[in-house]
């Protein structure tokens, strides 16, 4: 009976700590939904939401946790719209696959998660892997392991032999014929029956693989491989089950079928030209750049052995690319969400992408609105996330000194919150 009694205490006692309110009193508070840097404000925080922004610092109650974060930035927690938070690129990879089981993959993603929420990445949409993303969102759901908040496609979907048919490069006898269970499809039919195969698996959002692709074991990297009515089939079939859509695409004939075709994102976008950005404009819809992963496969392709050699003329063409492009459709006024491809690149570098996007000509402070309010927006949770704003979860970060004017200081957080819980705090 004591036992019992004594671990009632204990839970009522968590109980207690977990709703406690905290104040945060910031330095600097970054208004991403007016581009405005705020100083001296509290934050009020009840539970996981945010209760209230305050001018000054407010004297909280006897029984509130107060939070000094008066020498630093604060901002809403970054959220990156292009992971792969399952695995990271090495040389061995293409192999790995044939070795690896899936409690192997798991484990080691566990080490994936955790980086990406200390570097502030607080949620992620991931854009291709299997249904260990599945399991890794239930189980930082329930808190049994720490990292980002996961949206994620499940399987991308591809057409036979296009990017993402998960039977590229092995020999004849391990082919076989993937079908709609598998994320292969050829047909409206075969479209409709993948993105209810990935609802039923668990699957936040669709991925497409509009054209071919950089890392895949094929030749061609940038041709169409999606019909248009393929395409609004997978869009029309989302849409039923309350699904966004991205596309994976570099070449201009896929990007511009997948636009038409109602996809909500377009990934990567290399070879995008100007009628192009014209026609995202029309249609809203976002680019994720991913300019980490282009510059990452650039540099790897000339370390000899380090990717398959059908792979290396197409990382040597399109990774140098990507941020030119960028730059371009910025200036172009095509919407911008932050997305890394990280994954490709190294997990926990995620925020070096902010220092790209600035040195193609973005102002630090709309880098940072596209890995907060943009991203929310692109994922349609703009009511949940995406700023510092009453009701909102409470998914805050902060850094010593003004990101405004160095961008390179959001490679360097000091503060993590999600969810009203304090995940990092350094000095």
């Amino acid at each position: 009976m004591k036992r019992i009694f004594t671990t009632l205490a204990v839970i009522c006692l968590a109980f207690s700590i977990n709703a406690q309110k905290k104040y945060i009193h910031c330095g600097t508070l970054i208004d991403v939904e007016n581009k405005d840097a705020l100083k001296e404000r509290t934050i009020i925080i009840d539970g996981n939401k945010i209760q209230e922004v305050k001018k000054g610092y407010v004297s909280a109650p006897r029984d509130a946790e107060v939070i000094d974060l008066k020498d630093m930035t604060v901002m809403p927690g970054f959220m990156d719209m292009h992971v792969h938070i399952e695995h990271e690129s090495r040389p061995k990879t293409y192999e790995e696959k044939f070795r690896l089981e899936d409690t192997d993959v798991a484990l080691e993603a566990t080490v994936y998660c955790r980086r990406t929420l200390d570097a502030g990445f607080t949620t992620v949409r991931d854009l291709g892997g299997s249904g260990v993303n599945v399991s890794l969102r239930k189980a930082i759901n329930k808190g049994f392991i720490k990292g980002p908040r996961i949206y994620t496609a499940e399987k991308s979907l591809a057409t036979t032999g296009g990017h993402a048919d998960p039977t590229n490069g092995v020999k004849s006898e391990l082919k076989g014929n993937p079908g709609p269970k598998d994320g292969v499809i050829n047909s409206v039919e075969d479209a409709y029956k993948a993105v209810r195969q990935r609802y039923k698996n668990g699957a936040d959002c669709i991925k497409i693989t509009a054209t071919g692709g950089v890392l895949s074991v094929a030749k061609d990297g940038s041709g169409p491989q999606f019909t248009l009515e393929e395409v609004q089939a997978v869009v029309k079939a989302a849409k039923d089950y309350g699904m966004t859509t991205a596309a994976h695409a570099h070449g201009i004939e896929g990007m511009q079928r997948a636009i038409i075709g109602g996809i909500t994102s377009i990934e990567h976008g290399t070879l995008m030209d100007r009628e192009t950005m014209e026609l995202m404009k029309k249609h809203g819809t976002y680019l994720v750049p991913t300019i980490s992963a282009g510059k990452f496969v650039a540099e790897k392709a000339k370390i000899p052995g380090y990717f398959p050699a059908i792979i290396v003329a197409k990382a040597i063409k399109i990774g140098a690319q990507i941020q030119v492009t960028f730059g371009e459709a910025y200036k172009a006024g095509v919407k911008i969400a932050f997305g890394t491809d990280t994954g490709v690149s190294a997990h926990g570098d995620n925020a070096k992408e902010f220092g790209f996007m600035v040195e193609a000509g973005m102002p630090e402070i709309e880098a940072i609105q596209a890995a907060t309010i943009n991203a929310a927006d692109l994922l349609n949770i703009k009511d949940i996330l995406g700023s510092i704003s009453a009701g909102k979860h409470a998914d805050i970060v902060a850094v010593k000194g003004d990101p405004l004017k160095d961008i390179s200081l959001l490679e360097k957080i000091n503060f993590v919150m999600k969810n009203g819980v304090i995940e990092k705090m350094v000095d």
